[in-house]
């Protein structure tokens, strides 16, 4: 196997331009952790949402005809991971800016004129989850929990420690989280490296663990890095985006849509990517692609950088669009044309996909991003909301017929 360090290091310099962008927002945060994001009164930071004319390039977004997009919410910097509570508030994860917010839409107008900073001064708090009244939200190293949460906007109470213990490495290390079918927390951590094989078991894998933060235990294996997963409606299965490997061209290895109907699978990493291409760093048997590793659902293009993911379970969209998923290409950051920056979406048959097309594109302007979506969520209404941390936006796309 070839140094750890090594692989860091090559891969630290590739990442430069990207680490340098996080590392400037996140300059402008502070060091010390605050809960609520104070004011001189101690309550946290309310802004009515500004509602003057935003100067996004919405014309330049291709939908399929009947579908529309707008901005749901605008200057949101840095948005990422987003969830819901049942009283209609959206929270919002970020990475580099280091906050959480809420969102809220008071007068019915598909539009956040609410917003509150609810924590800032966390280290990567990208992921964010709702369950029975409290806010859970994943840093880099722990979970906290934000109890009664949706009536405390304006004081947020004092956050409670979930889950501790987890790797510092920020290498991948923001965590998208949701609870599942089963009622347990799912929570990953990312390989701290482009490529490497650790030999603590919590690395490149889903842990799961119940909500007091009790029962830590590994659910998926071989997981490079995942930014977003979600359950079949049907079955109750586990599905997630990968991010593959750099550095090995313009077009390998692919970013993987993955099933994990059960615990205890491994998708490959370090060894094998995409079920079919052994790692030329690590594979030292010549092929490293053998029954032992789940092969994915799909193979999505190369460096796309897929992130959120949802199952489209309810009926504003066509009957077509039922069951299929959406997936949030993030757009690549280390291809000589870029890719991705995009909605993808995904076409199953029972549990098999069977077509994969683009949803919704526009972000690439020649070239040159102007957005990258990050997450999607669907709303009780059927619209799906989705977050972009490049134009720190926030987009709502519905469907008129």
């Amino acid at each position: 196997m070839k140094s750890k360090t090594g692989c860091r290091l090559l891969l630290y310099t590739g990442c430069a331009l990207l680490l340098l962008s996080c590392l400037a927002r996140k300059a402008g945060s502070p060091s010390a952790k605050t809960v609520g994001a104070a004011d001189e009164v101690g309550r946290s930071v309310l802004t009515t949402v500004s509602r003057s004319t935003h100067s996004l390039p919405l014309q330049q977004l291709r939908l399929p005809d009947g579908f529309t997009i707008d901005v749901w919410a605008a200057e949101l910097e840095g948005a990422r991971s987003l969830t819901r509570s049942p009283h209609g508030v959206i929270y919002v994860g970020t990475r580099g800016e280091g906050r959480v917010y809420a969102l809220r839409d008071t007068d019915g107008d598909h539009k956040a004129d609410k917003r509150y900073t609810i924590a800032s001064g966390l280290t990567m708090p990208n992921g964010v989850a709702w369950r029975e009244g409290a806010l859970y939200v994943a840093e880099v190293y722990q979970v906290l929990r934000f109890d009664d949460i949706d009536r405390h906007l304006d004081r947020p109470p004092e956050a409670k420690t979930v889950l501790s213990g987890l790797p510092r490495d920020r290498h991948h290390g923001w965590k998208f989280i949701a609870f599942g079918p089963d009622g347990k927390l799912y929570v990953p951590v990312g390989a701290p490296c482009n490529v490497c094989a650790e030999e603590d078991e919590r690395y490149a894998a889903i842990l799961r663990v119940n909500p007091d933060g009790s029962d830590l235990e590994v659910y998926a294996a071989g997981v490079r890095n995942t930014v977003g997963f979600d359950w079949h409606p049907a079955t109750g299965h586990l599905w997630f985006t990968d991010n593959g490997r750099d550095w090995l061209g313009d077009d390998l290895p692919p970013d993987e849509l993955n099933h994990a109907p059960e615990q205890g699978l491994h998708f490959g990493f370090p060894y094998c990517h995409g079920g079919f291409f052994s790692d030329p760093d690590l594979c030292e048997e010549g092929d490293c692609c053998g029954e032992a590793y789940r092969k994915p659902a799909w193979k999505l293009d190369a460096h796309v950088a897929a992130l959120g993911m949802r199952f489209y379970t309810a009926s504003m969209f066509p009957p077509a669009y039922q069951g299929r998923i959406l997936i949030a290409e993030h757009g690549s950051w280390n291809r000589s044309t870029p890719s991705g920056y995009r909605i993808g979406m995904a076409t199953l048959a029972g549990e098999q996909v069977v077509e994969y097309q683009v949803f919704v594109d526009g972000w690439l302007d020649d070239g040159e991003a102007w957005g990258r979506p990050v997450d999607v969520l669907q709303m009780p209404d059927g619209a799906v909301l989705v977050s972009d941390d490049h134009a720190d936006a926030i987009y709502r796309i519905s469907y008129e017929g």
